[in-house]
């Protein structure tokens, strides 16, 4: 069967090959699930992949299948296997796997402490940009037959959910927090997908991005019901002495100076979620003793996240089940760029640096 692979290490090596296809038996006792994959998002990790910035094969490989958003059918499954996984069932796989850690052996692999992860598609196990996999059972994620034509969306969407629940969960110190408006940091999928998540949660959102509006992802904001600001027009000061104050803040830019800028205008008892990952070394200043003086004084929490929990996945299934009913024809919006067929691969890298639409998918299965 024809899959999308690189060479780890190598700069540019992404290329289209054949490997064996999957067995039921590579995954033991019965609990092995066969899955032929409709649809694959690729985003900025997979272009970082490619220009070997990190990614590891599989022991025994020299290339790694790439590709971690995924959305597939069951075509076969093992004998032990739940009947919510019979064949013809949509679903998505999660992408991280058990390490060492304690977090690892109760099932939250998404908050290891080991330095080594296991994740399919971006290091030391293949991923889903392939006509079929096999995958454990346990790390399938099922959807209504509804979500057919969005449901790619899901893993971006569940980044979002482990996020906003981690903050839920956190300010349950609060016993009576509820956040009236949040603001969220960027505008590109995850952001969006941060924004429909508050949004049906019943909470008013300002998303605050670059760009200058009117356009796409500025509108599907506005689409929500959700207020969209330029820092191009405005500081996230202004944004919040105008529209705040913000109770939760979630980071989804990966610019560590709007990360402490958000700092300082989170209210009191409020929560600031990071969800981008920064390279580089960069140096800023910033405003140290009002940052310190005003989490100690304010009861504020600054966390990070990253991965997400089967939980986090089902908590995605139904919100995307809400924004169907809620907001009809919205997810479509942000599925732009479309390439049509695995043997197209030579597109996907073009489009990820041209930052074409929103979001870049790869129909697999015609």
């Amino acid at each position: 069967m024809k899959a999308i692979a690189v060479h780890p290490g190598r700069p540019n090596s992404m290329h289209l090959r054949e490997v064996p296809k999957p067995d039921l038996r590579d995954v033991p006792g019965g609990n092995g699930v066969l899955v032929k994959v409709l649809r694959v998002g690729v985003d900025g990790t997979d272009r970082e992949i490619n220009e070997a910035k990190y990614g590891q094969a599989p022991p025994g490989h020299d290339y790694l299948i790439i590709g971690h958003e995924n959305l597939g059918r069951v075509a076969d499954v093992g004998g032990d296997v739940r009947p919510s996984l019979r064949p013809g069932t949509l679903v998505v796989a999660s992408v991280r796997r058990p390490g060492g850690s304690v977090y690892d052996r109760i099932g939250l692999q998404d908050l290891t402490t080991d330095d080594v992860y296991f994740e399919r598609g971006i290091n030391l196990m293949h991923g889903f940009l392939t006509e079929f996999y096999v995958e454990d059972a346990a790390y399938l994620v099922p959807l209504p037959p509804s979500l057919e034509h969005v449901g790619v969306l899901l893993e971006p969407l569940s980044v979002a959910e482990k996020g906003i629940n981690q903050a839920y969960e956190i300010q349950r110190r609060l016993k009576v927090w509820q956040p009236r408006c949040a603001a969220v940091l960027g505008a590109g999928t995850i952001g969006l997908l941060a924004t429909l998540a508050l949004r049906l949660r019943g909470v008013d959102v300002v998303c605050y991005s670059r760009g200058e509006p009117p356009y796409l992802n500025s509108i599907l904001v506005e689409q929500l019901g959700a207020t969209y600001v330029s820092s191009q027009q405005a500081s996230q000061r202004e944004a919040a002495d105008e529209h705040g104050p913000f109770d939760l803040m979630f980071e989804a830019t990966g610019s560590s100076a709007l990360v402490f800028e958000a700092a300082e205008v989170l209210a009191k008892n409020g929560v600031l979620v990071l969800s981008g990952v920064t390279g580089g070394d960069e140096r800023i200043e910033v405003n140290a003793d009002r940052i310190n003086q005003g989490f100690v004084l304010g009861n504020k929490v600054m966390v990070g996240t990253v991965n997400a929990s089967r939980h986090d996945f089902v908590s995605g299934v139904d919100d995307l089940i809400g924004a169907q009913a809620r907001y009809p024809g919205w997810l479509s919006q942000l599925l732009t760029t479309t390439v049509d067929g695995l043997e197209r691969w030579r597109e996907i890298i073009p489009h990820l640096e041209r930052n074409s639409g929103i979001k870049v998918h790869v129909n697999v299965a015609k």
